[in-house]
């Protein structure tokens, strides 16, 4: 990590914040949580043993370089970086943009976690030495093992600071892909919103269970996805001819079934059907969600040594 990243600060302990947290530390960066949850102390600690266990790091080692306050001005003054990851509401982001700004220093990157609002709108009404330093820097959950980051500056957002973001992230291992233009949801979770909705559609069209579809993805788009995306993966598809044969003899056929794609409402019993096969695949509470957590970051890793290896 270059000397120029030495402190940063996590505003919002969730569990993206806390994931960053565990991330950063493990970088060997000073991290500084804030929140104003009434257990933010007792919420890190608890967090960390998991989050270190998905990293192969030692819990109180991350620990050892994390400081907790409940006290936004401390948190974020004299740091490099500050990482927000507060609710996904337009006004609250902008307030709390503002207030970041009156305490940090001037030459902090201010990114944004937000997972679907544009860094133009979040720096709107703020002044342009601010919005100049605001980008989106967009994880895909959870942060500290998925190598996502979706790089989106704003409208004012400056050439350096996107520049200094994409060389920060890269430098703790990630993967960080600029957008060329800004879009709500960014790619990733359009991406997700696409296929989720197809999904809930097929669950509850009878066509399969929830467990079943996920063993469909698990054992074709996913697998292959982890490998190839889905442009290299239709060009791969059409032999020596690629892409290409593949639109001419295909790409009609494809176009008229993306009008037969499923349009669910989420009614309350649509709801209900979704949660209870879900919950009934793959249980529910904290002891379950922990095991399950354990298991997808064990593969995720793995599949990250994979990819790395072949690149």
């Amino acid at each position: 990590m270059s000397p120029q990243w030495s402190n940063v600060a996590v505003v919002g302990a969730g569990t993206i914040g806390l994931s960053w947290a565990a991330l950063f530390s493990a970088q060997g960066l000073k991290v500084r949580v804030t929140d104003p949850r009434d257990d933010l102390e007792q919420a890190v600690r608890d967090a960390m043993p998991l989050l270190a266990e998905s990293m192969q790091a030692d819990a109180d080692d991350l620990l050892s370089r994390i400081q907790v306050t409940p006290d936004l001005a401390e948190a974020v003054s004299d740091v490099d970086l500050v990482q927000e990851n507060g609710p996904e509401r337009l006004e609250f982001k902008q307030q709390l943009f503002a207030e970041i700004a009156r305490h940090a220093p001037a030459r902090a990157v201010l990114a944004s976690s937000s997972s679907g609002i544009v860094a133009s709108a979040i720096a709107g009404p703020l002044p342009d030495d601010v919005a100049e330093r605001l980008l989106i820097a967009h994880p895909f959950n959870p942060p500290q093992v998925v190598p996502l980051v979706e790089i989106v500056p704003g409208e004012r957002t400056s050439e350096q600071v996107t520049e200094a973001a994409m060389e920060f992230y890269a430098a703790l291992g990630k993967t960080p892909v600029r957008l060329r233009k800004e879009i709500p949801g960014f790619v990733a979770n359009r991406l997700q919103s696409a296929v989720l909705r197809e999904s809930i559609h097929l669950v509850l069209e009878g066509v399969v269970s929830a467990e079943e579809l996920d063993a469909v993805m698990k054992t074709s788009l996913g697998g292959r996805y982890a490998a190839i995306g889905p442009f290299e993966s239709f060009h791969l598809g059409g032999g020596p001819g690629g892409i290409r044969h593949m639109m001419e003899h295909l790409g009609r056929g494809m176009a008229k079934r993306w009008d037969e794609l499923g349009r669910p409402r989420l009614t309350p019993e649509a709801i209900a059907t979704v949660v209870e096969q879900t919950e009934a695949a793959y249980g529910a509470g904290p002891d379950a969600h922990n095991a399950r957590s354990r298991a997808r970051d064990r593969k995720q890793v793995a599949i990250n040594r994979i990819s790395h290896d072949q690149r």
